[in-house]
């Protein structure tokens, strides 16, 4: 079962880290127009998804999250890249305790 977790939430936005059966398969920005209008994603997916598999994702992803938040919009348009994950990278320093 696919199952999203939020990382981070604005006011017109919002990433989720996408998992199933324990492992991540993807990871998905959702951004709102506000009122109506077009639902824009960024969806990341590992390297040998298919386009079966990333259908899955997407219509997932709508059901789930973008029908939930904005019913009335008119449209979801999802830009897809696939690859493997490299890490998260920040730059702060975290100080050895």
């Amino acid at each position: 079962m696919i199952t999203f977790e939020r990382e981070t939430r604005t006011p017109n936005s919002e990433v989720f880290t996408i998992w199933e059966e324990g492992s991540i398969v993807g990871r998905i920005d959702l951004h709102y127009p506000g009122q109506g209008g077009q639902v824009h994603a960024t969806l990341c997916t590992v390297g040998d998804a298919n386009e079966e598999r990333i259908q899955e994702l997407i219509d997932s992803a709508d059901e789930r999250l973008v029908m939930t938040a904005d019913p009335f919009r008119e449209d979801f348009i999802v830009t897809v890249w696939k690859g493997t994950y490299a890490g998260t990278y920040t730059d702060s320093e975290e100080e050895d305790d």
